[in-house]
C-alpha cells in the first residue's frame, strides 16, 4: 500500500497505481507486438522451404512459451483477485472464456501440420489475443483500481515476479479480522491465487465465512478445499487449499 507520507495526484504519473497500470499496459503491449512481429513473417511474407519452417517454429515457440506464460500469470494475479468481488466476477468469467479460446488456438497452432494451417491459426490467435489484452487493460485494470482491497502496484509486482520465473510470497496465515469487510474477499482470492496445487493457507476471521465459501464454489467449482480448523464463537479459522492435481 502507499505510505501515508507520500503525496500524489490521483490518475497522474505521481500516482503509484497509475504508474503500475501503465507498466502493465506496456508489458501486455510488448507481448502483443512480439507475437504480431513473428506472425507477420508467417502470414504476410512469401517464404519457402527451411525459411518458412524456421519462421513457423519461432512463432509456435513464442505462443507456447512467453505468450502462454503471460496469460497464466495474469490469470493467477489479476483475474483471481477480481474474481473475489461481486462487482467484477462476471467480468472475470468473460475474460477467462476469451483466455480459454486463446489457449485452444495456441494448441491448434502447435498441432498445425501445414503452412496454410499455421497461417490460419496465427491469424485467429492474433484476433483473440488482441481482444483479450484490450479488455484486460481497458476494462479489468480500471476495475481493479476501483476495487476495495486490490492494490494495483502490488498486483503488477506479483505479475512481474511470475514472468521473471520467481515465486510469490505465500504467508501460511491470512488474518482478516482487522481488514474492513468490503476489502476482505479480494485479498483472500488474491492469496488463493498464489497457491500451487496441493498447497493451502489458514484464513482467520471473526465470523463463519459461509458467504465466502459460496463465492469460492461459484468461482472455482471443485478446484478448492475447505476445512474448518476452529469454529467460533469469537474466532473462526478455515484452511483453504487448491486441490492437488490428480495422479
Amino acid at each position: 500500500m502507499t505510505g501515508s507520507s507520500e503525496v500524489y495526484i490521483s490518475g497522474t504519473s505521481t500516482d503509484p497505481a497509475f504508474r503500475a497500470s501503465e507498466a502493465l499496459r506496456a508489458e501486455s503491449g510488448r507481448v502483443l507486438a512480439q507475437y504480431r512481429e513473428k506472425a507477420a513473417v508467417v502470414t504476410e511474407l512469401q517464404l519457402d522451404g527451411s525459411a518458412r519452417e524456421e519462421a513457423n517454429a519461432r512463432l509456435i515457440e513464442f505462443a507456447t512459451g512467453r505468450l502462454t506464460e503471460y496469460l497464466s500469470a495474469a490469470d493467477r494475479v489479476l483475474n483471481a483477485t477480481a474474481a473475489g468481488a461481486p462487482a467484477t466476477r462476471l467480468l472475470v468469467r468473460a475474460l477467462r472464456r476469451i483466455q480459454d479460446a486463446v489457449l485452444r488456438t495456441v494448441e491448434e497452432l502447435r498441432e498445425s501440420d501445414t503452412s496454410a494451417q499455421v497461417s490460419h491459426a496465427a491469424q485467429a490467435l492474433d484476433a483473440l489475443l488482441g481482444a483479450y489484452l484490450d479488455a484486460e487493460t481497458s476494462v479489468l485494470l480500471p476495475a481493479l483500481a476501483d476495487l476495495p482491497g486490490a492494490d494495483v502496484p502490488i498486483l503488477v509486482d506479483d505479475l512481474r515476479t511470475l514472468l521473471d520465473g520467481g515465486e510469490l510470497d505465500r504467508a501460511e496465515v491470512l488474518d482478516v479480522r482487522e481488514i474492513p469487510h468490503g476489502t476482505r474477499h479480494p485479498r483472500i482470492f488474491g492469496r488463493y491465487a498464489r497457491l500451487a496445487p496441493g498447497e493451502s493457507f489458514v484464513l482467520v476471521n471473526n465470523h463463519d465465512p459461509k458467504p465466502l465459501r459460496r463465492e469460492f464454489t461459484a468461482t472455482h467449482g471443485e478446484d478448492f478445499t475447505w476445512e474448518y480448523v476452529e469454529s467460533g464463537p469469537e474466532k473462526w479459522q478455515v484452511r483453504i487449499g487448491r486441490a492437488a492435481v490428480p495422479a
